[in-house]
């Protein structure tokens, strides 16, 4: 058993998917005792027997309605685009007053593609921990990995107090700051701190691999560290990022025409030699920089 049920908040939770973010709350879960019981679901047997090997779960098995059954709390960590078919297997196995969420980087999607098939008494509370890393599967997670970070919750207005309550000081126990948003404004928010800088990653280091073959030896023999950066965001699961472009497409899109017509100015600088143009830009979005860092989320 994963608690003593002294300080657990739930008695079980189930965690669908077992990636990154799932193992590692699973961990945060464990080192803290929040429940008595995790129950894990994976799609290969592989990423089970790795759950059994870590010790991250008490109950490990392929159907989320069976890990659901009986739970306090249910936690989608699986690729956006599998949420509606979980949402649907899951909705007969919920009991009245359990709490459905997930840890996806778009919010929107929990009411588009979960919410309509969640029965009456369950209570839906979406969540995103920012915090990751570019690796992947259950030997990749670790507990610390939200200490320090933000939790973005955006329940509707509908939503229940006391899960929301619930689920906010299920992340601040592990470790992480609480912040209550709109679904959509989170998605904009993120469209542009996240989902847009992954996209310019994956174009740029998508490039490099067309070149011709000497000239690509030569920019991964002498990598310097902003294209080893882009390597490292763009080294990011595929399937995770591909549902989050098309989930989340509207404010992608939209963040995308603004970076676009900034890049057709810089552009336009470089050609003219605007040096002015070009160093208080550099200027400005150095003091970004600085602004994340006192923020401590460097």
């Amino acid at each position: 058993m994963t608690g003593s049920g002294k300080d657990s908040l739930f008695g079980r939770i189930a965690l669908i998917g077992a990636g990154l973010i799932g193992s590692s709350l699973a961990r945060a879960v464990r080192r803290d005792g929040l429940a008595q019981h995790i129950a894990v679901t994976a799609r290969t047997q592989a990423t089970l027997d790795k759950v059994v090997e870590l010790d991250l779960a008490d109950s490990v098995g392929f159907d989320p309605a069976a890990a659901a059954k009986d739970a306090d709390l249910v936690v989608l960590c699986t690729p956006l685009g599998a949420y509606g078919a979980i949402a649907e297997a899951i909705a007969p196995a919920l009991k009245p007053g359990a709490i459905v969420s997930d840890v996806g980087s778009c919010k929107q999607v929990m009411f588009d593609d979960v919410q309509p098939h969640l029965p009456d008494g369950v209570h839906m509370v979406p969540g995103h921990p920012v915090a990751g890393t570019e690796h992947s599967g259950p030997e990749s997670g670790f507990a610390e990995l939200f200490e320090g970070r933000w939790c973005i919750l955006t329940p509707g207005p509908e939503a229940d107090a006391g899960a929301v309550e619930r689920m906010t000081e299920l992340w601040r126990r592990a470790g992480m700051t609480v912040e209550i948003m709109d679904a959509g404004h989170h998605d904009q928010v993120l469209a542009l701190t996240s989902h847009l800088p992954h996209l310019i990653a994956y174009t740029i280091v998508g490039t490099a691999i067309d070149l011709e073959d000497e000239l690509k030896k030569e920019v991964i023999r002498y990598s310097a560290s902003g294209f080893r950066d882009f390597t490292r965001i763009a080294a990011s699961d595929p399937v995770m990022w591909r549902d989050v472009f098309l989930k989340n497409r509207d404010a992608v899109l939209d963040a995308l025409g603004r970076f676009t017509e900034d890049l057709t100015a810089l552009q336009r600088a470089i050609r003219r030699g605007e040096t002015k143009t070009l160093e208080d830009h550099f200027t400005r979005t150095r003091d970004i920089r600085r602004g994340i860092i006192d923020a401590k989320q460097d």
